[in-house]
């Protein structure tokens, strides 16, 4: 019976957490539904007693609101890129330090680990410099190769060690069916590391969906990303909180409802190669 009632108390609090976890995305949705005079008046849980303030005309602004809608697109051409590079890339790499033999693999392994420390900020500066000398400062081409330089340690971190865990009987068995690198790798490794390589693909879309110091440097100020765009709506139109609260939320639950779509794989993928 205690066991049962702390199990239940567990639960009650964990859902409190949750629910105060999600309150600034619930704030952020009732606001969008509601017009700038009454933002301005009041604070968004007056909905619950006057519910008839909830419109979707923010909605609209926001679909006619040309630089938000075209910060979407622009978004989405820098994070899947980024997303699939570093995913291929990473698990190319992965498989290569678990299961290759090359010379200086252990050592250029450990540059790999090295590289997760690295801080974003410290590139900044001569990445830029070198973006300007070979033309893609400004582009979404150079965000999107920054973007890959810089998940591509983790992913290869990650992925190494998970590949690492396929039992050694299975490759050698497949070898011996007359398998080559690129088929052990495609039919074997491939579908056992899928919880991994998902995982990797959500962590990198996360990442650069909400990035905004990278595209706020490197990417076009003619078409930025939604980060960017919202921050420059900011600066520019203080009061156009209508516009400024759906495309908020529109940005901010794109990328909540892919974690909350494969948070199961997420969780078991970086359990499986961080951990083991």
């Amino acid at each position: 019976m205690a066991a049962r009632a702390g199990g239940g108390a567990m639960r009650v609090f964990l859902i409190l957490v949750a629910l105060f976890w999600l309150m600034p995305t619930i704030g952020l949705l009732l606001s969008s539904l509601r017009g700038a005079q009454d933002i301005a008046a009041t604070g968004w849980w007056k909905v619950f007693t006057a519910p008839s303030e909830l419109t979707f005309d923010n909605y609209q602004r926001l679909l006619d609101n040309s630089t938000i809608t075209g910060s979407l697109f622009s978004t989405v051409m820098i994070t899947v890129p980024s997303t699939f590079l570093v995913v291929v890339i990473g698990s190319l790499a992965g498989y290569a330090f678990a299961w290759m033999e090359f010379p200086g693999r252990d050592w250029w392994f450990l540059v790999v680990v090295g590289l997760l420390v690295v801080p974003v900020q410290v590139a900044l500066i001569p990445v830029s410099e070198l973006f300007g000398t070979i033309g893609i400062f400004e582009t979404t081409f150079g965000v999107i190769m920054f973007h890959t330089a810089f998940g591509l340690p983790f992913a290869i971190f990650l992925l190494r060690n998970f590949f690492a865990e396929i039992p050694r009987e299975l490759l050698e068995a497949a070898r011996l069916d007359g398998a080559g690198e690129i088929r052990l790798f495609t039919r074997v490794v491939m579908p056992l590391g899928g919880p991994a390589i998902a995982s990797l693909g959500i962590f990198q879309f996360l990442w650069v969906w909400n990035d905004m110091l990278v595209a706020l440097i490197f990417a076009d100020s003619e078409s930025p990303p939604i980060t960017v765009a919202l921050q420059q709506q900011v600066r520019q139109f203080g009061n156009n909180i209508d516009v400024l609260a759906p495309g908020a939320f529109v940005s901010m639950v794109i990328p909540l409802a892919v974690f909350f779509a494969f948070q199961r794989q997420f969780v078991s993928g970086v359990m499986a190669g961080a951990v083991k």
